[in-house]
């Protein structure tokens, strides 16, 4: 295992799988994630403008690198339909270190 403060994890919203791969395969055409994984059947409840709401998403989990975090982010709020996407950060803090390595040659090749 090694320790690291260079890599994350976001996780982002959707309100169905076309806009989830759109959005996944954007980001990984422009390098900006190694990897983004979309998983289904999320059942989201919430506050919007003054009321608690339900629906029903799916989340996109893309790992990259913190250098890639505003690109990124830029990336998904121009594609995204919400108003107020979500659009969260985590931090890694340990991974295998071959998956590290991957991860960082992953989004290495950006002009």
């Amino acid at each position: 295992m090694k320790k690291t403060t260079r890599h994350a994890a976001v996780l982002v919203t959707v309100p169905n799988r076309k806009l989830g791969r759109k959005l996944a395969q954007a980001a990984l055409n422009a390098r900006l994630c190694a990897c983004a994984n979309l998983i289904p059947g999320l059942e989201s409840h919430y506050w919007w403008q003054g009321k608690l709401e339900r629906s029903r998403e799916l989340l996109i989990l893309f790992k990259t690198t913190r250098a890639r975090l505003p690109k990124l982010e830029q990336l998904v709020l121009e594609l995204h339909p919400y108003d107020t996407a979500a659009f969260v950060v985590l931090s890694i803090t340990e991974g295998s270190e071959r998956y590290l390595t991957w991860l960082d040659a992953s989004v290495a090749h950006i002009s």
